[in-house]
């Protein structure tokens, strides 16, 4: 398995996206169906591990698409082409969400009584920091550092765009000197060290605890996109693997259950330890067939996929207009079913919103950034003004 989309990782998008968005709704749904809420509150309240499992499909992913384009050797081109189309990727996006957040701080300032109340944040020196998605890297925590509260992740996933070109160089000898279990276990085990930095300290949020995991989710995904690389699996083994990774999310929910029921001694964050199956799930996705990856390679849910990083990053402003609305309006979700409406409108708001993010700013844009380094060459002037005397036109040669 060497090149194409593996449409199963796309879909799994969706559903890490939903639920960092489901983590950060569960107050208005707490208040607008407390019972289920509470019932599904082992899962929800592990909703922020859905960034860990970004990191680790960003890995692969870029792994997947660049390794034999930039493994083999430095180029200092071929590095800049990648990080501008990363940027293409994520920037078009990330800058409309920061000024929504900043035009947002302004409304509230000038309509209603229920005004921002923390302006500290809102300064020139933190909007260069966020224009430039660097804000993460002064700060040992990351709460409060962007505007747009989830755009943290795409200031550390940038520091993880920016070692990739030598993190690459290393993969690409890794992969020739490693057998594919041997690549799968080292994916593991360097995605081990948070749940470790987890049971030490009790719980995810420590000061800096965000550096090492982007930096060893991400590497973990990339290693695991080595071993994936080197499979060459019969359809019995993808079939087999389909059920593994159905399995895989079965072990999850339970074990997330367990732990909500069972903590593990002082540790408040017991349910991080899932994170340790982020990287076989990725895996068996990745070569199974049928069952889980067939659902998630279906077109709806590709589709999702495709949206759901416009969805990561437009749905906490709508949660925060809802929030102010609340204040200003004094209204209460009281588990009514106009409750129940209220939150499922506001769920499906973010996501139509992340649908017009999609196809008015994302896309777009990418297709619009990408082309400027992928300009064709033109022939040169000499040989341009010789066919321009001899009436012949000039046709520029593909670059």
């Amino acid at each position: 398995m060497r090149s194409g989309e593996i449409k199963a990782l796309t879909g799994l998008r969706i559903f890490a996206a939903v639920w960092v968005v489901l983590f950060h709704f569960r107050p208005l749904l707490y208040g607008a169906a407390p019972d289920l809420t509470a019932a599904l509150a082992p899962v929800l309240d592990r909703g922020a591990q859905g960034v860990d499992l970004f990191f680790i499909l960003s890995g692969f992913v870029l792994t997947w698409t660049y390794i034999d384009k930039m493994g083999k050797t430095w180029s200092t081109r071929a590095t800049l082409r990648f990080l501008w189309l990363r940027l293409a990727r994520v920037w078009p996006v990330y800058l409309v969400t920061l000024h929504l957040a900043a035009l947002w701080v302004v409304f509230t300032l000038n309509v209603g009584h229920v005004p921002t109340e923390d302006l500290a944040p809102y300064n020139a020196i933190s909007y260069l920091r966020q224009l430039f998605l660097v804000q993460l890297w002064f700060e040992p925590f990351f709460d409060g550092t962007s505007w747009d509260g989830p755009a943290w992740s795409i200031s550390a996933e940038w520091l993880a765009y920016l070692m990739f070109g030598v993190l690459i160089l290393v993969l690409f000898r890794v992969a020739r000197a490693t057998r594919a279990r041997s690549l799968m276990l080292l994916a593991v085990a360097v995605s081990v060290p948070p749940v470790m930095f987890l049971l030490v300290t009790g719980h995810f949020y420590t000061p800096w605890s965000w550096l090492p995991r982007i930096i060893l989710q991400f590497t973990a995904g990339a290693v695991a996109c080595l071993a994936v690389r080197r499979l060459d699996p019969s359809d019995r083994v993808r079939r087999s693997s389909g059920l593994l990774a159905l399995g895989i999310v079965v072990a999850m929910v339970g074990i997330l259950y367990w732990f909500d029921s069972h903590p593990i001694p002082d540790v408040i964050d017991s349910g991080g330890v899932v994170d340790v199956l982020f990287v076989p799930l990725v895996i068996a996705l990745a070569i199974g067939a049928g069952t889980l990856p067939g659902f998630l390679s279906m077109r709806a849910v590709v589709y999702a996929g495709q949206v759901s990083f416009s969805l990561y990053m437009v749905h906490e402003l709508v949660h925060t207009a809802w929030n102010w609305a609340t204040r200003q309006f004094e209204v209460t979700l009281d588990g009514t079913a106009g409750a129940k409406w209220i939150v499922l409108g506001l769920l499906v708001l973010s996501f139509l919103s992340a649908v017009a993010l999609y196809h008015v700013v994302e896309e777009p844009a990418r297709r619009w950034m990408r082309r400027m380094v992928d300009v064709r060459a033109v022939d040169n002037p000499v040989q341009q003004i010789d066919s321009a005397r001899s009436g012949k036109s000039a046709t520029p040669r593909a670059g």
